[in-house]
């Protein structure tokens, strides 16, 4: 993985914990916008580390 695939995976990754933290504080309708958050930081790092095995399986062939 290339040093931009790691700082974006770890970023993504700190997205989805400040998301779930702010749906854990949040009593009203904030708490929504918390799990979207988290749920956007997980498909953003499954994306990233997509992105890595799809390019890695290119350069195979």
């Amino acid at each position: 993985m290339s040093g931009a695939r790691w700082f974006f995976l770890i970023f993504s990754c700190v997205i989805a914990l400040v998301g779930l933290l702010a749906a854990g504080m949040a009593h009203d309708y904030l708490q929504f916008f918390g799990f979207a958050l988290m749920l956007f930081g997980l498909a953003f790092a499954f994306s990233c580390i997509k992105r890595h095995f799809d390019a890695a399986e290119a350069a195979k062939h």
